[in-house]
């Protein structure tokens, strides 16, 4: 596994990667021996820092933190995903650029009408924030909802996506 750390416009980020494609995105690191450790762990790999490796997807969050990207385009690798997992992370990457669904949508468009909690449950453990993008499911009413990376983040997102989806 190969990863990355750099400055993004909430702090230091990760990304992580497979040969199989990108398997980890953080938008908010402490450090990069902090991103590397946890990356072990749950990885159970020792991961190593091969900025070439990943020079394509850190170009493509830089167009997209600056406006110029909507939607990413790389292999994801979704390993260890339960197959509902897997079923609404796919349906996330179908959630327009600037707009915004809610969890009732994701449950239905994944084909199980009456899993909205289930639906959340598996958007929140989206390992791909951003490039799947989680944060554009709200509440049905329209409220933000959760996020686990703090609903400030998803704020932030949700803003940037809207300020530029017009141009």
């Amino acid at each position: 596994m190969d990863y990355i750390v750099f400055p993004g416009p909430l702090g230091l980020m990760g990304l992580a990667a497979t040969p199989a494609g990108l398997r980890r995105v953080a938008l908010r690191v402490a450090s990069e021996s902090s991103f590397r450790d946890g990356l072990e762990k749950t990885h159970r790999r020792t991961p190593r820092n091969n900025p070439d490796a990943l020079k394509e997807i850190k170009r493509q969050f830089d167009l997209y933190f600056s406006g110029r990207l909507r939607k990413f385009s790389c292999p994801l690798d979704f390993g260890g995903a339960t197959a509902f997992q897997k079923k609404i992370w796919t349906r996330l990457t179908a959630i327009p650029f600037g707009e915004t669904r809610s969890y009732q949508w994701l449950a239905q468009a994944a084909g199980r009408p009456s899993a909205c909690r289930a639906a959340g449950n598996a958007n929140g453990k989206n390992p791909l924030p951003i490039v799947v993008p989680c944060h554009r499911v709200v509440r049905k009413n329209g409220e933000l909802g959760g996020y686990s990376g703090g609903t400030d983040i998803k704020r932030f997102l949700l803003d940037l996506e809207r300020s530029h989806a017009a141009l």
